[in-house]
């Protein structure tokens, strides 16, 4: 990976890490003006507060386990792929796990210029059952 992509990365992952703090103000520091954050429902958000306030009231609490990254260097830019699982409670304290998600950063000079979020969430609030139709089929 080139010096330019290890920066870029890092941004990212300052970013994930003050977001599931939640710390949007400290997240904040590594967007660029102009940041668009492309939510799942294709809500979109100019600021970092905005995910944070939409995962306020979707979630009792949320965190991510970050699988891997996925970074693909770019001439000026760099586009960086986090995959892996959500954890945490629903809103009536129910736990949940293994909530796939994939989140996609477009990065320039370690400032993130826009981010794409997309899991399992919708899925699994409007038919719960979702969560488990695969662990049925595993165990059988």
């Amino acid at each position: 990976m080139n010096q330019q992509s290890e920066r870029d990365l890092s941004a990212v992952k300052e970013y994930l890490d003050a977001t599931m703090a939640p710390d949007p103000q400290r997240a904040a520091k590594v967007v660029a003006p102009g940041f668009v954050c492309r939510f799942t429902g294709n809500r979109k958000f100019d600021a970092p507060d905005g995910p944070t306030g939409f995962n306020a009231a979707r979630y009792k609490w949320v965190k991510k386990r970050i699988e891997r990254y996925d970074v693909v260097p770019g001439d000026r830019q760099t586009i960086i792929y986090s995959l892996g699982y959500l954890y945490g409670e629903w809103p009536d304290g129910t736990a949940f796990d293994n909530n796939r998600y994939v989140d996609r950063f477009v990065v320039q000079d370690g400032l993130i210029l826009e981010t794409d979020v997309w899991n399992d969430s919708a899925e699994w609030i409007l038919d719960p059952d979702c969560a488990t139709a695969g662990q049925s089929r595993a165990a059988e």
